[in-house]
């Protein structure tokens, strides 16, 4: 074994135990009823949008953090489209450099599509 094998291993380990709490809570809340109206449309990004977040999470929790900040851009073009908390496309794609495939939601909105990392609207929120 080369130095730094275990140091990646338990790296791995990390990010892995994160994904797995990550699902774990999504199984939850989708436990939970449906809000009905005025609501009409729920994203799931952590459904449909499963990969983006995931690399996101295996390629920046290398090592154990003192704080996580964690949370969701409320808007349409943040999230929703990328499965990454706070995660605009453009800077998701750009800047971090997070790959993965976007499905669509089983329910879309018709005015509120998801189109995954090639959005090219930008989150004003």
């Amino acid at each position: 074994e080369e130095e730094g094998d275990d140091d990646e291993e338990a790296d791995e380990g990390l990010a892995k135990r994160f994904l797995a709490l990550e699902r774990a809570l999504t199984e939850g809340l989708r436990a939970l009823p449906p809000p009905g109206p005025p609501v009409t449309h729920v994203y799931d990004p952590l459904d449909y949008a499963w990969d983006p977040p995931s690399d996101f999470v295996r390629r920046f929790l290398r090592s154990p953090k003192l704080v996580l900040f964690l949370g969701m851009n409320p808007g349409p073009f943040g999230m929703a489209q990328t499965g990454v908390p706070f995660g605009e496309a453009w800077h998701v794609r750009e800047w971090l450099r997070v790959r993965g495939e976007v499905r669509k939601p089983p329910l879309e909105h018709p005015k509120r599509p998801v189109l995954g990392l090639r959005c090219p609207r930008a989150e004003v929120s």
